[in-house]
């Protein structure tokens, strides 16, 4: 009697970049290729990165994927994130897998072995995840077994101390990728954010500005006021987006674009009834990736050290950036924008509530962020009329 068991069995390439095993292969779909076709890849190393908020973090560790794809060839590199955070990771091409953290990723990371597991947070949930995770090499940190996050190398420890001393972060003069770079032994090397939207996402946003009454043909203006629930001294106070508005409408009369999240819209409305120029303001519900896409619309975005600046600089967009209680000397602008700072000795506290009155961001003078705005509308303008 014939059976199934009688045939013999198609080869299947199961060390293929390609290979998903629930179901076929994109090749098998578009051209009905078979195993070992013209697009076989052979994996020669599996890297796990654990990376799991926030959403701003890990959009500025996307930065390290080109020189970790050059310094491994041939790798296959899977990422662990929240749910939240993964639209971020969507299409990026030097990733395979994006995989969520949560009951279904705990039973891979169980079941699963990697060349190299990269867990760059000392939190003890991804650091746990690390110590978890079956590899030969691990770098960044992990959990050690008496409940404490333990440091891989000396950068990372250099990393761990300035987490833990104030005076150390306020020294620091090294960007985060930089500083990253040395934990993964890729000294020097040349870096930049990864962040691919397709280009229905941006016609996506292009419908947003056009429904909104904004022309993506003329200057736009966007001004993110937030700064999100974790740290709300980040934002600048109303008062200055007012008369900054004010101001860049008597200098050239460029179209504003209010953006932010729900906690913004009593701030937005305060903000446009209070100014003659016409400013428009963004839904504050979209998706993360559309409200990328309106980040991406602008020429050049005045924000605080938040996601949208993320967004912005990953789009290749024009910042203006205001620094308040974070490290600026972390932030790295690619040489697409300004950093304003008020003069105090006590910045990049990273603390949630403030005594001061004023505080640094109160402090940040509206005429430093006009000049810088101007400047870096020029500089947009002058890269437009090189690129056509």
């Amino acid at each position: 009697m014939s059976s199934l068991l009688d045939r013999s069995q198609r080869p299947v390439a199961f060390d293929c970049r390609h290979f998903l095993g629930d179901r076929p292969c994109t090749w098998h779909k578009r051209e009905q290729a078979v195993c070992n076709c013209d697009h076989y890849e052979p994996v020669q190393q599996r890297i796990l990165i654990i990376k799991l908020d926030a959403m701003g973090d890990v959009l500025r560790t996307t930065a390290l994927l080109p020189p970790l794809t050059r310094a491994h060839p041939g790798a296959s590199i899977a990422w662990m994130t929240r749910p939240e955070a993964a639209p971020l990771l969507q299409h990026n091409p030097y990733l395979d897998e994006v995989i969520h953290y949560g009951a279904d990723g705990l039973v891979q990371l169980q079941a699963r072995r990697f060349d190299r597991v990269i867990n760059l947070d000392a939190g003890k949930t991804s650091a746990g995840l690390a110590a978890l995770a079956d590899a030969p090499r691990k770098d960044g940190f992990v959990l050690g077994d008496r409940g404490h996050v333990e440091p891989t190398n000396a950068a990372a420890r250099r990393w761990l101390e300035m987490g833990l001393f104030d005076d150390l972060k306020r020294r620091n003069r090294r960007t985060y990728q930089d500083l990253m770079c040395d934990i993964l032994g890729l000294e020097g090397a040349d870096h930049r954010y990864v962040l691919a939207l397709t280009e229905l996402e941006h016609e996506s946003g292009r419908k947003q500005l056009e429904n909104l009454g904004l022309d993506p043909a003329r200057t736009i203006v966007g001004l993110n006021t937030g700064a999100g629930g974790r740290w709300p001294l980040k934002q600048w106070r109303e008062d200055g987006f007012i008369e900054l508005v004010d101001r860049l409408d008597q200098l050239g009369s460029p179209q504003f674009l209010l953006l932010g999240g729900p906690d913004q819209a009593h701030r937005h409305a305060t903000i446009r009834n209070a100014v003659s120029a016409d400013v428009r303001v963004a839904p504050t519900d979209l998706s993360v990736r559309i409200f990328a896409a309106l980040v991406g619309a602008c020429d050049v975005l005045v924000t605080g050290d938040t996601l949208a600046m993320h967004l912005a600089l990953a789009l290749e967009r024009r910042v203006v950036v205001l620094f308040g209680p974070t490290s600026a000397a972390e932030i790295d602008l690619y040489q697409r924008g300004d950093k304003i700072l008020p003069s105090m000795d006590c910045l990049a506290c990273y603390k949630t509530s403030c005594d001061y009155a004023p505080n640094c961001m109160d402090l940040i003078r509206v005429d430093a962020v006009t000049r810088s705005v101007m400047r870096q509308l020029t500089l947009s303008s002058a890269s437009s009329r090189r690129a056509a």
